[in-house]
């Protein structure tokens, strides 16, 4: 613990300066792109991959050689295994791979949720090649891999995918895992029960999602050129925890389902959408098939679904969850796949950078010590956020001023204004008093004082303004 608060008053010390500095724009200095990982290999000399679709044994030894080629920037670990018993691989990309970098976030992409929609499976694997072979000469890919742990998960269904076959665009052969069941209808749900036998597959996510506190993340898919936002389902009176949350629904099929963070939600779908290179336009993939408008929809509104993997993320473990459809045809030709690169790389990565907006910080006691799993709640939007076992938070705002209240089993409730900005994240350190050291009530101007004294708001110097780096 001693180790622990240590490593807090460096940061408290440093947050100030050199916190705003590291999100510098890397392209306004050239010095700014050397690494101190030593020689990184170029992308000519990584490991091969082909524009051409890997079985699961191919893309085990893919990842494998990556990660031997790059111990300085990945990781590779399994979060279980499949019902045929093949691997649910992960691999991390950062400037620290094996280990959490306290005060900055985690963020993931799922693909392959439905094993015939294949294409998101080889952007993965792409993108792992193109991040690690360009952070010492992209100052962006190194701006975001020294401040972000980037999780990738290029398949959840390899058995699916496994029976699965390249050029069917329409079909479900393969959807579904070995036991047939839709995995992307197999979590628990927060408005209508799931009876739907849990799966290896979604357990092992469960699991990993409760371990590593993810704060953005991505699902990919295909068959339709959207991307789609949460709510995913309709609450129903009956068994919907929340009136206040129940209240700003319209039970009714096809309306969108609206969640707290509507706005945020709209703004990273468009993020997405506006990056890629037809998204945007709204296109039918065929005739009869919906339009929509920027390349964006609310997924209940679309059609309403009970068990999805967004939802969960979003409403269990406060991760802003997106489903990304980037392919009319699930299961297009291998010689097609350059073009679907092309089309998404820029919106992969400029997704993930959206996690360095809105607010961040720490909750701490009098003594500098974390408060872990603390209550972060933003006025007027009835969700909760949790903090970290090291006390940080993260909550992805759009500009605007927010109170947020932040409470904690024996310590006295906080209430804190604050400001976003497009720019920069707002930092936000709060420090819980005790209520056990609390033997009277305090006058209105006591609290006051208490509020005043507790939190540190980072104002930054316009020379020291965090800005996203520009490509």
């Amino acid at each position: 613990m001693e180790a622990r608060k240590n490593i807090f008053l460096i940061y408290f010390l440093l947050a100030g300066s050199t916190f705003a500095q590291s999100f510098h724009n890397p392209s306004l200095n050239g010095e700014e792109t050397s690494t101190n990982l030593g020689e990184v290999e170029s992308r000519e000399n990584a490991p091969d991959l082909e524009f051409q679709y890997h079985d699961h044994d191919q893309m085990t030894r893919y990842l494998r050689a990556v990660s031997a080629k790059y111990p300085e920037l990945t990781a590779l670990y399994s979060i279980g295994k499949s019902v045929q018993g093949r691997d649910l691989w992960v691999m991390v990309v950062s400037v620290s791979p094996y280990e959490h970098m306290i005060g900055k976030p985690d963020v993931k992409y799922v693909a392959n949720i439905h094993g015939n929609e294949a294409v998101g499976r080889e952007l993965l694997l792409h993108l792992i090649q193109y991040l690690v072979t360009s952070y010492a000469t992209d100052p962006y890919v190194k701006w975001l891999l020294d401040n972000t742990r980037i999780h990738l998960m290029p398949s959840m269904n390899p058995d699916g995918f496994a029976i699965s076959r390249e050029g069917q665009c329409d079909t479900i052969h393969g959807r579904h895992n070995a036991r047939r069941h839709d995995l992307n209808r197999n979590f628990p749900d927060f408005f209508k029960a799931n009876t739907k036998q849990p799966q290896p597959e979604t357990e092992a996510v469960k699991q990993w999602i409760s371990k590593i506190q993810f704060v953005l993340s991505g699902s990919l898919h295909g068959g339709a050129l959207v991307a789609s936002y949460p709510f995913d389902n309709t609450p129903s009176s009956r068994i919907c925890r929340s009136s206040v949350l129940c209240s700003v629904f319209q039970n009714y099929e096809h309306t969108p389902s609206i969640s707290p963070d509507d706005d945020v939600f709209k703004h990273l779908s468009l993020v997405y959408s506006k990056n890629h290179a037809k998204m945007s336009r709204g296109v039918s993939c065929k005739s009869g098939s919906p339009r929509f408008e920027n390349g964006i929809t609310n997924g209940a509104a679309w059609y309403p679904l009970t068990g999805g993997m967004q939802d969960y993320n979003y409403l269990w473990h406060g991760c802003m969850e997106v489903t990304l459809e980037i392919s009319c045809c699930k299961y297009p030709p291998a010689h097609e796949l350059p073009k679907y690169w092309q089309d998404n790389k820029q919106s992969l990565i400029k997704y993930l950078a959206e996690v360095h907006r809105g607010a961040h910080g720490f909750v701490m006691d009098e003594n500098n010590n974390p408060v872990e799993r603390a209550a972060i709640k933003i006025k007027g939007r009835d969700v909760n956020y949790h903090t970290t076992n090291f006390g940080e938070f993260w909550r992805i705002l759009l500009p605007g001023t927010y109170r947020m209240d932040i409470s904690a089993e024996g310590y006295l409730p906080q209430e804190v204004e604050f400001i976003v900005i497009d720019s920069h994240p707002t930092l936000l350190n709060v420090t819980l008093r005790s209520a056990k050291d609390v033997t009277t009530r305090p006058t209105t101007s006591e609290s006051e004082e208490a509020m005043t004294t507790s939190i540190i708001t980072t104002t930054m110097d316009p020379e020291e303004t965090i800005v996203f780096p520009e490509d």
